[in-house]
């Protein structure tokens, strides 16, 4: 990315989030590395690293300041909010009509077993962190006694049915979002249920035709992400559905199968976002 700002004529500096600070004697109310009380043209967030409670919502503050502040931040914080967030993602894309798995989130471990009595007779289900990616820590439930202790899933349980696909090996999509368009797009197939890259699902080069593309733009629109990494499964009847939008997504894998260089279609949109922003037409 440092090398795609670079050729698109931006100077980019790395600054971690965790060493950003509020400070309201400053002119911006913010202190950065590298910038001290000055602010960037532009924020692109790669990640946000792990910590308490209090740390992340300080860290995803300084983002909701920036953007206060009219710095164009992509994504802004409310999007990796209701993207980290799989239940509000979830709740999201049900509300706005996109074909998504039945999902639930319960805290109570009673009412989860109840409900994996009640729906695995349509099949099983999959248990998700709340908060997670990658595919790590993904587990099948066909029935009660399969669901965890509370404490291992940090007093949630976030379920989505089972959806089949109908084929001999296991597969999804993963279609690259930016700015209103899919740019990238890849299948990966696996020969478990869990087709993640970084679990040992093999990506495919692959070509999204209009309809699953419209879908992953509604999906990142939905959710107010300007990049997202969108997956989408194609169930046994032939329909896409979309299992997760993904806020701050990785683009390695994508990238080796991809002819479009993902970094650059990110560096130019954002310097082109930028162009047309009030700060930078009011600095001229």
């Amino acid at each position: 990315m440092e090398s795609a700002f670079a050729a698109a004529g931006a100077r980019a500096a790395r600054i971690d989030l965790a060493a950003c600070e509020f400070d309201t004697r400053s002119a911006s109310g913010l202190a950065l590395p590298l910038l001290e009380s000055r602010l960037p043209d532009a924020v692109h967030v790669r990640t946000l690293s792990a910590g308490s409670f209090e740390a992340v919502t300080k860290r995803l503050g300084v983002l909701h300041a920036l953007a206060e502040l009219g710095v164009v931040v992509w994504n802004n914080a409310r999007a990796i909010e209701r993207c980290v967030d799989k239940s509000m993602t979830s709740f999201l894309l049900g509300r706005a009509g996109l074909p998504t798995p039945p999902t639930w989130t319960i805290e109570s471990a009673t009412a989860a077993r109840a409900l994996v009595e009640r729906e695995a007779a349509r099949g099983p289900l999959v248990l998700k962190p709340l908060f997670g990616a990658q595919g790590k820590d993904l587990r099948l439930i066909r029935r009660p006694e399969d669901l965890p202790d509370p404490e291992s899933v940090a007093g949630v349980y976030y379920l989505q049915l089972f959806q089949r696909t109908g084929t001999q090996d296991f597969r999804d999509y993963r279609l690259f979002v930016v700015r209103g368009h899919v740019i990238a797009a890849m299948m990966r197939r696996a020969s478990t249920w869990i087709t993640n890259v970084k679990r040992g699902g093999r990506p495919l080069a692959f070509t999204p035709d209009a309809s699953m593309q419209r879908l992953a733009i509604a999906a990142a629109d939905v959710v107010g992400a300007t990049i997202a990494g969108v997956d989408v499964l194609v169930t046994v009847d032939g329909a896409p559905t979309v299992l997760e939008v993904n806020s701050m997504p990785a683009w390695s894998g994508l990238q080796k199968v991809s002819a479009h260089n993902i970094a650059e279609a990110i560096a130019s949109a954002l310097m082109d976002e930028l162009d047309r922003s009030p700060m930078r037409r009011r600095a001229r």
